[in-house]
Parts: C-alpha cells; sequence; structure tokens
C-alpha cells in the first residue's frame, strides 16, 4: 500500500476497554499489555513491517538489526500514544507533565487577531493538541482540520467521560466538500487554523517535497491555502518523551512569498525533518510512504 486509505483503526468497544483498563488499573499498567499487543503487530503485519523498515533503514541510517528492533519499539510507542489519547479524553489529564516549547508563538497569533495557520504532521501524539491549545484559547479561535472518517461516535464516547469541554473547534473532512465553507467562515473571522501536512486521501492534488532525503507526495490544499493567505504560518508538535511526559514545539515558518506552495511545503519538511531525527520512532505513517516499492 502506497498511500493512505483516509482512515484510522480503532473500534468505540476497543476504546471503552481502553478506559476501563485506565481507570481499574492506571495508564502504567495498561501499558503493560502493549508489550503483547506491539509483538502481535510485529508479526502479523507484514505491510507495515516493510514500510517501517525502509523507514529506519533507508530514511533513518540505521543498521539491519537496529531497524528491526526500532519497528517493534515503534508499535510500542504508537500503543503508549494511543493509551494517552484515551487517558486524557477520559479525564486523567493531570497524570500527565507537559513542557510548552514556544506556546508564546500561539498566544501572540491570537492576540493579533489575524488569522493564521498551524501545520502539523502524523508524528508523536498530534490527536491531544487540543488538550494544549483549549488552556490558552479561551474563545475558541483555533480550529482543527481533521481527516479521520471514524471520529464522531468515538469522540462522543471520550467526550462523555470528560467533564471539560475544550474550547478548541473540530473541522471534519467530508465527501461534500461542505468543510471547506467552515475553512472560510473561520479564516474570515481570522481564526487559526491547524492542518496535517503529510497525509492525502485518494483522488486528491497532490505536491512533491524532500524529507528525510528523498521526495514524498504531500497534500497540495494544505500548503496552497498557507501560501494565500498573507497570514502567518506555524508548525505545532506533540512528542512524547518519558512514559508520562510530552513536549508541545511550535516554530515560526520563515518569511514566505505570496502564492509560493513550494517554498511553505519546503520549509515544514525540513521542520519535520529536524523533528524526526530527534524522535525517530515516533513515526506514525504505517505505508509506503516514499513509494520505495511502487513497481
Amino acid at each position: 500500500m502506497n498511500q493512505w486509505s483516509g482512515k484510522s483503526k480503532g473500534t468505540l468497544l476497543g476504546y471503552k476497554i481502553f478506559v476501563y483498563c485506565i481507570k481499574k488499573l492506571g495508564i502504567r499498567a495498561a501499558y503493560s499489555v502493549l508489550v503483547f499487543v506491539a509483538f502481535y503487530y510485529f508479526i502479523a503485519s507484514p505491510a507495515s513491517f516493510k514500510a517501517m523498515y525502509a523507514y529506519f533503514k533507508r530514511r533513518q541510517q540505521f543498521s539491519s538489526f537496529k531497524a528491526v528492533w526500532a519497528i517493534y519499539k515503534n508499535y510500542f510507542v504508537f500503543g503508549q500514544t494511543i493509551l494517552d489519547r484515551v487517558a486524557i479524553g477520559a479525564g486523567l489529564r493531570n497524570e500527565f507533565t507537559f513542557d510548552f516549547d514556544g506556546i508564546d508563538i500561539l498566544k501572540q497569533l491570537l492576540s493579533e487577531k489575524k488569522g493564521g495557520i498551524l501545520i502539523s504532521a502524523h508524528i508523536g501524539n498530534f490527536e491531544i493538541a487540543e488538550k494544549f491549545f483549549s488552556e490558552i484559547d479561551l474563545e475558541s479561535q483555533i480550529h482543527i482540520v481533521t481527516i479521520d472518517q471514524e471520529h464522531s461516535v468515538i469522540k462522543e464516547y471520550l467526550a462523555s467521560q470528560n467533564n471539560d469541554k475544550p474550547n478548541v473547534q473540530f473541522i471534519y473532512i467530508k465527501e461534500d466538500l461542505s468543510h471547506i465553507f467552515e475553512i472560510n467562515d473561520a479564516l474570515s473571522k481570522n481564526h487559526l487554523i491547524c492542518f496535517t501536512g503529510d497525509r492525502y486521501v485518494p483522488q486528491t492534488k497532490t505536491m512533491t517535497g524532500e524529507l528525510l532525503g528523498k521526495e514524498a507526495l504531500f497534500p497540495a490544499g494544505t500548503f496552497h491555502i498557507a501560501s494565500r493567505l498573507k497570514a502567518p504560518i506555524a508548525f505545532v508538535y506533540v512528542m512524547k518523551e518519558s512514559n508520562l511526559h510530552y513536549h508541545l514545539y511550535t516554530r515560526r515558518a520563515p518569511e514566505i512569498k505570496y502564492r509560493d506552495a513550494q517554498a511553505v511545503l519546503n520549509a515544514y519538511t525540513e521542520s519535520v525533518t529536524q523533528m524526526l531525527k530527534r524522535y525517530p520512532y515516533q513515526w506514525f505513517n504505517y505505508y509506503d510512504f516514499w513509494n520505495d516499492f511502487k513497481k
């Protein structure tokens, strides 16, 4: 598989089991189950194994042995991020500690009320970014655009477990393209729009950029919008460090010429590369991202 299907794995029953285990046993105890879960995916998912081996061996320049071990570690860390997401969504945020690196950039963008574009990637645990944003976005000026087509039931369940109502708003990409009107409405109010820039769905326009030394395809819409707004652009990531600790990074993009989408993409891929060099095990695109195996 050399492109993403547009859907993420996970069922409502699975999330209910996660919430029950975390609340009854604690987060650290729940992590122990991942030893077996990670091993299952290590031996039972040959397509993702092949893609991740290429990532560690070719992109990160790991030795063959280290690349194989890194795949298992990657599965384990990914499982931790899912459990963390469930725990935080179920109201256990105080179990975690956080570093805010560049939070002043976000506060400045919000105070200026000139709008802007935030771009992230499927690295670390971006799905919990709303918990960071909601602490500073008291007027609901940040909108997260997400492609996850299975959001509604799971998100409603997690919300029912948490008494805290986040200020962040979500824009869900829909087949009827109605999300475009929601994006335009938010931009007209000079709000911040947050995209992920590393995945695209079939039949959408793409652009080519170099990431970790090889060219890959990226969704064109994100970078065209960012280049045409005449508004600030920033890159944001939420990276897992020790077991219950996260680090939020916000970095301003350099000055970009109007309508130069390629320059935005190049700045983005350079930023993501820096993150992946620091956190090599937190790349969570389990498909042939660089078309290494395309016939």
